[in-house]
Order: structure tokens, then C-alpha cells, then sequence
């Protein structure tokens, strides 16, 4: 008799072994036919896996997440079938699935064309129909090797006399195609029904600039065409956004080939880039954080007894000086333990809250450099926290609470909350990973917000909680985090004076709410798509007049709301007004005042907003009012 236990926790008998498959047809002929792959006892299988023995089961459908990762799988073969179809030169030789999609590189004796991928696409979409029966086999490594060779696939065979034949390789055949593989794979290709070819690149053989260079071609794939629409729709959407586009646009930053990765704020930038800081510092301040400034370039013997040199070397820009070796330094902590280190600290120091606006510098692939997002030179809204074990619960609560104003000041209401815990490798003892990590848990349950835990994600000096907010397009965007940290205090000597006059290591809680100032700005712009909050916005309204005549009336009126606090700035070019309008709408500024004679006469300006809504007539008086009142009625409380 076997036994299968389901999800739900119920239990089915059968007298003999069964596939799969038919389970699914036992519990009812609409899961059958949804049946992708099954789950038996956590490892996902093929629907015509047979189940021989008492099992836990779970049958996936394209509703759930692994579903549709293996329907991107099965969409990167159906894309190398369809190629091979068309161009049965081309070689295949690795097709993986990637975030929300898939690729597969081929080996091919001329560039494929935008008519290409139409054309592969289209006939993807004949096979899709087809229904073809997906089959898994298995051979040994000689026989795999001599039946590409046959076919010609010398990057396939390549691959297989790498890989150790214990067992037995699996391949995956539809059709004429087969190629090795793992799977599971979807049951018959039309389960493979929404898809895109988005882009071909080159790519490098293995990965390996001294190696061929192929053809990438990318593509994505999902449960249904609804779903590919919104994504298609998400990338528009994206591509509008994108902040490299509206930075140029709205004249906030550039960069240039003689600094790669280094930011030229322009002016209105680098007044969002002051405006952030200067509300990081109020609330530094009115959280008990003492600001420091630490040097820039720091002797390399700090960074051997740090480990940085050690674990990070790639990734330091070095200079020598007085024959002497000095890093451009990446990060801030082991700076900081020095301050510290100044004068013994006794228990009552602590929480000992130092915080830098940190200038950084890190070495990044230029192929990995994306605008503000990632950066070579790089400013940290950094924070450490030397305390006691007891005292780290406490500490890591009271900093969720202040991410949580933070990205509710800024715009952003949802959270992802993430407790990454002890990797194999790691520095400490047992015991105090697991005080720190209950301490973590305990500061997350008390918050009575969902978060999700990560086992063995933690960094090797200690268990932290990482946060990450959402977009308006719904886009996960890693910040914040606080993360504890067992070991560099101890490797750089920092002590403080017990209540029983012992001499103990305190904890450094390694702590940021921005990440960095260039990356946020980067969300910032992408997530209002330039049109800032009025508080957050570079100019707040632009004075406009219409004739020459109006022109002082209007200097008054800037000097008046500048006067009173705000940003404000005045257009007097001698150009007609509905072209000043439309320029000034197009930079997002949140309101224009426009003064013609009738304004002059009536000591009032005529107001509109950026969406082109007309406010009506008023006076200073009760626009600074509105002003006052849009800035003060946003979240920032």
C-alpha cells in the first residue's frame, strides 16, 4: 500500500506506484491537465516521475512561483528548438531562466537580426500549439558525447565531458530537439503559451573574454498573456522612468568617461542631493546620533587588522605616498571603531550612536556601473551603534521604527522586512549568534509586521535585518539594513568598562536607512518620475512675467518667498508665456506664478500646478499659505 500525504495534510492510498501525473488525474481531471511538475518530498519532479514509495506531494501548476520558473525553462528549449527549426547551423550551447525571463547563447555564423527573433517567435508559437510531448531520458556521458559530436554541437560536447558521469545525464527531447538538462520541464509545449524574444547580445564562451564570443538572445515568458501584457507595460513604464533619462531632462547630474562612475551633481541635483542630507542630519540629531567625519584615505595596515584587505581587495582603489600604501576607503566601520577607541568608554557610554555622511569609493566592473544605482563614488548615510548583547534588541527596534518614518517621509508605505541568519562560515560563538539573532527576531516581531527569514544569508561577523521598499511600479528596492557585528570591535581593540570594572568588547550594529545617497536619489527620481514632493522639490514655484513692465513685481515677489524660506526662482526671458509654461512644466516645478499687468495692479499673481490645473487669482499672502500648507500636509510628520 502507498501512502501519499497532500499539502493540506490529507492522505491517499493507492495499491500500487503511480506517476505523478496520475495522482493529479485521481484528485480530479482540472489539476491534471494544469499539472506542470510535482514536488515529492521538496524536490520538484516531472510530471511522469513515478511516485514508488510513501511521499509527501504537491502538484505545481502555473500558479505557483516554481510552476512558472519552469515554464521559463521550458521556453528557453522551445526557443532553441525554434532557432535550430529555422538556422540548423547554430549551435546551442547554455540556456538558463533569469529574473523574469530566460536566455540561451548560440553559437552562429552571422548576427541575428531584429526579423530574426520575429521570425524564431513565430515559430515558437507553431510548436507551442503543436502540443509536443516533452520526454526526459537518460544516457551515460560517452553516449552523449558521441551523439552530439554526430550532430555537430561542439560547445555541447564540451560542456558534457566536464561533467562527472556518476549516475547517468538527463537530456530533454521535443520534437527533433533534445539537449542536456536537469528539469523538470512542462509535460507538452502548450504550456508554454505567453512569451517574448526581447533583445539578442553577445556573450563570451563560458563566460571568458579570451573565448568565441556568442549570441544571447533573452526572452520572457508567463502563465498567461494578461500577465506578459502588464509586464511589457511594466518595462514602458520603466524606460519612462528611468532615471538616467530624467536626470539629463531635468538637468540634475551627468557623468563623463574621465571620472567613470563618479557623479557631476548639476545645480537643482545637488539641492535634492542637500535637501536629503540636511533631513538625515535633523534626524540624526533628534535620535541621538553624534555626526563624525573620518578620513579619506587611510593606511592599508587599518584595513589588514579590519579584514577588509583580506575579503575586499578587488573592490579598494589604492594609492601610495611617502612610501607608504594608503586605501580610498570603501566603507566607514573600521574609521569609526577609532573614534571610538579615543579615550576608554565606560558602560554608561553606551549605546555609544556615531553617524557619517561618508564619502566612499569602491571599484565596480564598468559593465556593472548603472547611473546613479551603482556607482564607484558614493556617499553613505552611514550609522554605528556600539552597545552592549543586552542592549541590541532595543537598538535594532528603535531603528526599524525610524526606516519606517524614514520611507513614509519619502514616499514609499511598503516594506519588506528580511532577517538573514549564521552562515556556515562565520567569526563568534555559537552563543552569541544566538543572542543576537533572537535579539533581531524579538525587535521584528515586536514591530507585528510580516518579515521574512533567510537561513545561513547572514554576513560572516553577524545575523542582520535587511529592508527593502517598493516602487510605485511595485519594484523591490534593496536599502536599508542593520546588521550585527561580533567581530571587527575585537580585531581593532575597542573596549569599555563593565559595571563590575571588567573590561568587555562591545557590539558595533552597522546601520543605513538610504544605502547611499546617489542610489536613493536614483529610486527617488524613478518613483515620482522627477515630479518631487513640493518639501523635497528643487524649486518650489517659478515666477513668470508676461512684459518687461512686470519684471521688478516679480523680482519682489521671489525676494518675499525666499525670504520666508522657500525655493523659488524667476523666469523674466523675453519670451511668450505659454512657451515659459510649458518649460516649466516639463521640469516638474510644482507651482508657476504668472504677473501681468492686472497682477501688478492687484498686488496678487495667477497660480498654476504642474499637472496644468489653474488654481485661480491670489495674493502673496495666501499663496505662501498654500505653499506652507502642501509642504507641511505631506507625509514627512
Amino acid at each position: 500500500m502507498l501512502t501519499i500525504t497532500l499539502p493540506d495534510g490529507s492522505k491517499r492510498e493507492f495499491d500500487q506506484q503511480l506517476t505523478v501525473y496520475e495522482l493529479a488525474e485521481s484528485i480530479g481531471p482540472g489539476l491534471a491537465k494544469a499539472a506542470i511538475a510535482g514536488k515529492v518530498d521538496g524536490e520538484l519532479v516531472d510530471t511522469s516521475f513515478e511516485i514508488s514509495q510513501d511521499a509527501e506531494v504537491a502538484i505545481i501548476t502555473s500558479r505557483d512561483q516554481e510552476g512558472l520558473e519552469i515554464i521559463r525553462h521550458s521556453c528557453a528549449h522551445l526557443m532553441a528548438n525554434a532557432v535550430q527549426n529555422l538556422f540548423p547551423s547554430a549551435q546551442v550551447t547554455i540556456g538558463p531562466v533569469i529574473e523574469n525571463g530566460f536566455f540561451y547563447d548560440f553559437a552562429f555564423e552571422r548576427s541575428f537580426t531584429p526579423e530574426d527573433l520575429e521570425a524564431i517567435e513565430k515559430e515558437m508559437l507553431r510548436l507551442s500549439k503543436e502540443g509536443l510531448t516533452v520526454n526526459r531520458s537518460l544516457m551515460s556521458r560517452d553516449e552523449a558525447v558521441a551523439m552530439f559530436k554526430e550532430m555537430g554541437e561542439e560547445y555541447k560536447v564540451q560542456i558534457i565531458e566536464s561533467i562527472p558521469d556518476e549516475q547517468g545525464l538527463s537530456f530533454y527531447k521535443q520534437g527533433d530537439f533534445i539537449d542536456l538538462c536537469r528539469g523538470p520541464h512542462v509535460p507538452n509545449t502548450s504550456h508554454i503559451k505567453a512569451f517574448k524574444l526581447m533583445s539578442v547580445a553577445g556573450a563570451y564562451w563560458r563566460g571568458d573574454s579570451n573565448d568565441e564570443m556568442l549570441q544571447r538572445i533573452y526572452g520572457t515568458a508567463w502563465t498567461d498573456k494578461k500577465e506578459l501584457k502588464q509586464y511589457l507595460h511594466l518595462l514602458e513604464e520603466a524606460e519612462r522612468r528611468d532615471h538616467r533619462k530624467i536626470g539629463k531632462k531635468l538637468n540634475l547630474f551627468h557623468f563623463q568617461e574621465e571620472a567613470p562612475g563618479m557623479v557631476f551633481w548639476h545645480p537643482h541635483g545637488w539641492r535634492i542631493y542637500q535637501i536629503t542630507k540636511q533631513y538625515m542630519q535633523t534626524l540624526f540629531e533628534e535620535n541621538g546620533y553624534q555626526e563624525i567625519n573620518t578620513p579619506q584615505l587611510v593606511d592599508y595596515s587599518l584595513w589588514d587588522k579590519s579584514g577588509h584587505s583580506a575579503k575586499f581587495a578587488e573592490h579598494m582603489f589604492s594609492v601610495e605616498s611617502d612610501s607608504r600604501m594608503y586605501a580610498i576607503k570603501p566603507m566607514n566601520c573600521p574609521c569609526h571603531v577609532q573614534v571610538f577607541n579615543q579615550g576608554l568608554k565606560s558602560y554608561r557610554d553606551l549605546p555609544l550612536r556615531l553617524a557619517e555622511f561618508g564619502s566612499c569609493h569602491r571599484y565596480e566592473p564598468s559593465g556593472s556601473m548603472h547611473g546613479l544605482m551603482r556607482v564607484r563614488s558614493f556617499t553613505q548615510d552611514d550609522g554605528h551603534i556600539f552597545c552592549t548583547e543586552d542592549q541590541i534588541q532595543g537598538e535594532v527596534s528603535e531603528f526599524i521604527d525610524l526606516v519606517y518614518k524614514v520611507y513614509k517621509d519619502f514616499g514609499f508605505e511598503e516594506i519588506i522586512l528580511r532577517l538573514s541568519t549564521r552562515p556556515e562560515q562565520r567569526v563568534g560563538e555559537d552563543e552569541e549568534w544566538d543572542q543576537a539573532e533572537a535579539a533581531l527576531q524579538e525587535a521584528l516581531d515586536n514591530t507585528g509586521r510580516d518579515w521574512q527569514l533567510l537561513p545561513g544569508e547572514g554576513a560572516f561577523y553577524g545575523p542582520k535585518v535587511e529592508f527593502a521598499l517598493k516602487d510605485c511600479m511595485g519594484r523591490e528596492q534593496q536599502c536599508g539594513t542593520i546588521q550585527v557585528d561580533f567581530s571587527m570591535p575585537g580585531r581593532l581593540g575597542a573596549q569599555f568598562v563593565a559595571e563590575d570594572n571588567t573590561r568587555h568588547t562591545p557590539v558595533m550594529l552597522h546601520r543605513a536607512i538610504f544605502g547611499s545617497f546617489e542610489r536613493f536619489i536614483g529610486i527617488l527620481i524613478e518613483h515620482y518620475e522627477g515630479a518631487f514632493p513640493v518639501w523635497l522639490s528643487p524649486i518650489q514655484a517659478m515666477v513668470l512675467n508676461i512684459t518687461d513692465k512686470q519684471a521688478d513685481y516679480c523680482e519682489k515677489i521671489v525676494d518675499s518667498l525666499k525670504n520666508k524660506g522657500f525655493r523659488v526662482e524667476s523666469d523674466l526671458r523675453n519670451e511668450k508665456v505659454g512657451f515659459k509654461i510649458r518649460e516649466h512644466t516639463v521640469q516638474r516645478i510644482p507651482y508657476l506664478l504668472v504677473a501681468g499687468d492686472k497682477e501688478v495692479d492687484a498686488n496678487t499673481v495667477s497660480v498654476r500646478d504642474r499637472t496644468g490645473n489653474d488654481l485661480g487669482v491670489m495674493d502673496i499672502a495666501q499663496f505662501e499659505a498654500l505653499l506652507q500648507q502642501d509642504i507641511e500636509n505631506y507625509s514627512r510628520t
